[in-house]
């Protein structure tokens, strides 16, 4: 029986492949597009004239306070629910239909 040496490949030869896989690799991976993003919209804060409203020498609330934290935690106005940011109290608006 006679074994069967495999041929070396002379060095001319393995550049050539290399090059081939690095064609093909560069085939493979498509392009990325890149969108453009458009700009968030910043909110703008509220201020203190949107908690109170002066009425001559007086000073009035426009939003309810929490009944659970006090006084000085005002509750966030929905559609239909007061809710309180610290403590998380919800309490809903009376619908009238």
């Amino acid at each position: 029986m006679s074994k069967k040496v495999p041929k070396k490949e002379t060095p001319a030869e393995e550049p050539k492949k290399e090059e081939k896989t690095e064609e093909k690799k560069e085939e493979a991976k498509p392009q990325k597009i890149e969108k453009a993003k458009p700009e968030k919209k910043k909110k703008k804060e509220k201020g203190i004239h949107a908690l109170y409203k002066l009425e001559s020498e007086k000073v009035s609330r426009l939003r309810p306070t929490c009944e659970r934290c006090g006084p000085g935690y005002f509750m966030g106005d929905h559609v239909d629910r007061y809710t309180c940011g610290h403590c998380g109290f919800t309490r809903y608006k009376h619908s009238e239909k």
